[in-house]
This record gives C-alpha cells, structure tokens and sequence, in this order.
C-alpha cells in the first residue's frame, strides 16, 4: 500500500488538474464538482468547486479539491510533490512548465544525486522537486 498526495485549492482545482494532466501526459483526469453531490445542500447545490479530481500519470495517482464554500486554507503549505524524469531534457520541460507563472525556489541543476534537481512553487501555490536521472553514489539508496 502507498500514498497518494491529496492538494486542495481556493477555487482553482479545475485549472491546476488540467494543467498537471497536459504537463505530466496523464492517461485519465477524472473531476466531480460539489453541485454532482447527491442531496447537496443548499450552499453546494450550483457549486462549479472541485469536490474531487484524480489525474494517473504512469500509474500512480495524484487527487486534489478545491476547499468547500467558506472553507480556510492555504493550498499545499509545507509540502513537495516530488517527480522524476526518465532523462534530463524531460526534467527540464517539467520544470520549465511549472515555473511558468510560479517562482524558482531553487534552479534545475546537476547535484550529487542527480543529473538534474530543482525546486519550484507553480502558479496554483504547489510544491514540486523535479528530479532527473539518479547519478551513481556509493552507500545504501532508497
């Protein structure tokens, strides 16, 4: 059994899936708003807010919502949804497309682990650490 992230929004679940499932190539995006609720009551019953979406990319699933009407929070603090790349210009497409419109916490770039590590927050306020192919380190790896 493993995880699967879960982010939330304020109201752009919608964009933000759409996006992820176009920059990562996902087979499926599934979303359900909150006015499809059987039995919605009143305050969700036109509701255009995400209840849920699922995108699969490679056989792993990444979910997200919008937070509900009157709901608090700040999308994605304290977390990184970390990806890798299967070569280094795919690592640096990733990257590039995330940064668009978000802000570079730390540039794509060889470290001693990879061929190409960097750090972004997108435009939706997501986390991401985008990794490139692993280089050859001695010791234990997970």
């Amino acid at each position: 059994m493993g995880f699967e992230p879960y982010l939330h929004f304020q109201g752009n679940c919608a964009e933000a899936m759409a996006f992820y499932a176009k920059l990562f190539g996902a087979s499926d995006l599934f979303i359900q708003r909150y006015r499809e609720m059987p039995d919605a009551p009143a305050e969700l019953a036109g509701s255009d807010l995400v209840m849920h979406s699922a995108l699969v990319v490679g056989g792993r699933v990444l979910m997200a919502s919008d937070f509900p009407p009157g709901g608090e929070g700040e999308p994605q603090m304290g977390v990184s949804i970390s990806r890798s790349a299967p070569d280094l210009a795919t690592a640096h497409r990733l990257f590039d497309g995330l940064a668009a419109g978000g802000a570079v916490i730390m540039p794509i770039q060889p470290t001693f682990w990879s061929t190409g590590f960097g750090m972004v927050r997108d435009r939706f306020g997501t986390h991401w650490m985008i990794s490139g192919p692993a280089v050859e380190v001695e010791g234990p790896r997970l």
